[in-house]
């Protein structure tokens, strides 16, 4: 059995004496739990995910009856099957708000349009259900901080946690977000999560890439300040070593809650593909991928070309591949279905019809143990279909 129960107690402990979070004790096993990445033939099942966004699932132009709801997500399930996939990565808790019955969150308005009005069915319980019936995987995909972008939702229901405390929130440009360095916060998302792993049959958890959405001093000036205070002169991480912190402390009491609850479900988190850019969100993908306790697979979103000037798929991809990982972390994946045919990476994606394919096989050469497809959406559009029937040859 892990050393699961001490964690929560250890690292409260650890992030408050300023120690440099969990990254240098807590979960630090030695040296040959940790890896260079090679080709492995260890996992039973290769990874091949789609990402299922709230969009996918919005029902606001339909009648927004179970029925309605049933059909588009059967509809959505069985193309992602016929196409190669065996995962469904499946949006469920976009803007503080829930796809399913929660006790901590609102309905989301994608499915009545309107934040906490009940839909009158359980979109989670159908969605795990059948996707299980066409043997297939489901992880709930969760926006751990995102509280609203600028316009999304319109409105919040009087039910969500931050109309409940707007001190648990700070409004930025780009719209609303849970402060990471409040522990109210972290108790917040943490209940959510492990209410989802306790009531439904999902298989996995993942986070996406949205951690500190802004590097301005001003966001928690106030709650830092406190913790300088609190360590004394001298002893206090800086800004930017206290932020990480604070992600990686929730990070590893989610982990640990997942695997306390349900030991079989896995945690894991999409950060950009960009590594310097995940640093600026104070999100340590290194330390997650070397150290015991975080996670149990990472997902860079590798949405690059494979002639990408700036960034190429095959330069990002050794970055990750180069890392160190502990022997317990699986290395996905990330490729950009909605580049199909764009002018994105200065016109590299119209070169080929075969740059999916070739970025999936190059994956698998260089030891990764899957891939998932960003999004459904892009999957049946006449721009993408041949990349489309390309990419699924290597997938079924």
């Amino acid at each position: 059995m892990r050393f699961l129960k001490m964690l929560p107690t250890i690292l409260s402990v650890v992030l408050l004496c300023s120690v440099v979070a969990i990254s240098n004790n807590v979960n630090n096993k030695p040296d040959t739990s940790e890896k260079i990445m090679t080709v492995s033939n260890n996992y039973t099942e290769e990874m091949k995910g789609i990402w299922v966004t709230y969009m996918d699932l919005d029902m606001q132009s339909t009648d927004k009856s179970y029925d309605t709801f049933k059909s588009k997500f059967k509809k959505i399930a069985n193309t992602s099957k016929d196409k190669g996939f065996n995962s469904l990565i499946v949006q469920v808790r976009p803007f503080c708000d829930a796809l399913y019955k929660s006790s901590y969150f609102p309905y989301s308005h994608i499915l009545t349009g309107e934040q906490g009005k009940n839909p009158n069915y359980d979109p989670l319980k159908f969605m795990c259900k059948y996707t299980h019936k066409l043997g297939m995987k489901i992880h709930a995909w969760v926006n751990p901080y995102r509280i609203k972008t600028t316009s999304t939702p319109s409105v919040l229901h009087k039910s969500n946690p931050y109309m409940k405390n707007k001190k648990l929130g700070v409004k930025t440009d780009t719209g609303i977000y849970f402060n990471p360095a409040l522990q109210e916060v972290r108790e917040i998302i943490e209940s959510g999560i492990k209410e989802i792993v306790e009531n439904y049959d999902v298989d996995g958890i993942q986070f996406d890439d949205y951690f500190y959405p802004t590097q301005d001093e001003s966001f928690d000036k106030k709650e830092y300040t406190a913790y300088t205070k609190t360590v004394g002169a001298g002893k206090a991480l800086s800004l930017s070593q206290w932020r990480i912190a604070n992600v990686n402390l929730l990070v590893a009491e989610v982990y640990n809650i997942i695997h306390n609850t349900k030991e079989n479900v896995q945690f894991g988190i999409s950060p950009q593909g960009n590594i310097d850019n995940d640093y600026n969100m104070y999100a340590d993908v290194k330390n997650w991928c070397k150290k015991y306790g975080y996670i149990d697979y990472i997902c860079p979103q590798l949405y690059y070309s494979i002639k990408s000037p700036i960034l190429s798929f095959p330069d990002a991809l050794n970055q990750w591949t180069q890392l160190k990982y502990n022997k317990n972390v699986k290395l996905y994946i990330g490729i950009a279905g909605y580049k199909i045919g764009t002018n994105d990476d200065e016109g590299t994606w119209k070169l080929s019809n075969k740059i999916l394919k070739n970025e999936v096989e190059l994956l698998r050469k260089k030891g990764a143990s899957g891939v998932i497809f960003y999004s459904y959406s892009n999957l049946n559009s006449k721009v993408t279909a041949k990349e489309i029937n390309n990419l699924t040859k290597v997938l079924v």
